[in-house]
């Protein structure tokens, strides 16, 4: 059955006017306003700390010999492990003395010979001179045996050098190592002929290194090194060897994350490499375990400044914003701000703040994704790193 109307429209009146006052209804305030974020703050740390410059080389030996033979022959011996610590004056090699033994006697008893020669030539003399007195031989006669006697007096002396070096011949059969270190692999198997002399083209029958103490070798850039000399201070740097640059260094294998081995300057080269502008330096580390070996790469840090105070914070609490960096500063008030600040190098995981940062100053170090500029806080103090009381920075 349709309905009236007027039924309809009132139905329709009484719709739209519930949607009307429901659409013109808003929702109640939150008059609950939201907390200021939580922040970790602390001051920055204050260390003495040194400044270190950082150079990449290589370890060399201090003193290095190759082993060659003085004499030819067959080796006959060998008297060491390949790769073993051996002293100065140990047998390494031995070459076939037999042929040297058999030089040697020869040289004695031509020695023996010209010795009795000499001896003739004495008596002979002794005569002509009892003769002379009494003229029964010319002057030409005695002339000739005292030149007779000279003559057999320096055949001795020749045989005698000859014997001598017979004798040394002999004696570098036996190759002993001529310093202490650590000795390289034989170059050469038993019963192979060794070449010897002063040639060019003699044997090498091993190497010998020494172990300790050992040198790192590093190139210095021009204002570094003019930096190090005015660091030097008052030394001599015309006498010294090192230029009077006798400032700490340390060093760090490759697979070493610290710093650990201490050892200082000894050695600055007498010119600036007019190509690259750097100069050649060498420090001197001790290596009682053997461990730094010639040839290996290491990294060295120089002493580039005094020790001085400096302030560090912690590497979370550093922003940047397109090439500054900036840490969070707490005022009075609990409101932060930017300060923008100069960095140095990293110590014990803290960074050195330059310039930019005061003492007194209260950084955020913990939450800085939860602020911006101008906004208010909850500090709470962060606990203290820890740290030495003298630090250096890597």
């Amino acid at each position: 059955m349709a309905m009236p109307r007027m039924t309809v429209l009132s139905v329709a009146a009484l719709l739209l006017s519930t949607l009307a006052s429901g659409c013109s209804e808003k929702p109640a305030p939150n008059k609950a306003a939201a907390a200021p974020p939580q922040v970790s703050v602390a001051k920055p740390l204050r260390r003495e700390v040194t400044d270190y410059d950082e150079y990449v080389g290589r370890f060399i030996a201090v003193d290095s010999v190759e082993v060659r033979s003085q004499v030819s022959g067959y080796l006959q011996s060998i008297h060491f492990t390949d790769g073993q610590l051996v002293k100065k004056g140990d047998r390494l090699f031995t070459v076939d003395p037999r042929p040297f033994q058999a030089a040697l006697d020869q040289s004695k008893a031509a020695v023996e010979q010209a010795r009795a020669n000499l001896a003739f030539a004495d008596a002979d003399l002794k005569r002509g001179e009892n003769l002379q007195r009494g003229t029964v031989i010319t002057q030409q006669t005695f002339d000739q045996r005292v030149q007779a006697r000279r003559v057999a007096a320096a055949n001795v002396i020749a045989q005698e050098a000859a014997q001598r070096n017979a004798l040394l011949n002999l004696q570098f059969t036996e190759l002993t190592a001529p310093i202490s270190g650590r000795i390289g692999d034989r170059k050469i198997s038993i019963g192979n002929l060794v070449t010897g002399g002063t040639s060019g083209n003699t044997t090498l029958l091993a190497s010998v290194t020494t172990v300790d103490p050992i040198r790192f070798e590093f190139t210095l850039d021009e204002g570094s090194y003019l930096r190090y000399l005015r660091l030097a201070g008052g030394e001599n740097v015309v006498l010294s060897p090192n230029r009077g640059i006798r400032l700490p260094v340390r060093l760090k294998l490759l697979d070493e994350t610290d710093f650990t081995h201490q050892g200082q300057i000894d050695f600055v080269d007498n010119g600036v490499d007019t190509g690259s502008g750097t100069i050649r330096a060498r420090a001197e580390f001790a290596n009682a375990e053997g461990r730094l070996t010639p040839g290996m790469f290491g990294r060295i840090q120089v002493a580039g400044a005094p020790a001085a105070e400096a302030l560090l914070v912690p590497d979370s609490a550093i922003g940047t914003e397109q090439a500054r960096k900036f840490v969070y500063v707490v005022d009075a008030q609990n409101v932060v701000n930017p300060k923008y600040i100069t960095l140095g190098s990293v110590v014990d995981g803290q960074r050195v703040v330059k310039s930019g940062l005061d003492p007194d100053d209260t950084i955020v170090t913990a939450g800085l994704m939860r602020i911006r500029p101008g906004a208010k806080v909850t500090p709470q103090q962060a606990a203290p790193p820890a740290t030495r009381d003298v630090v250096r920075s890597n």
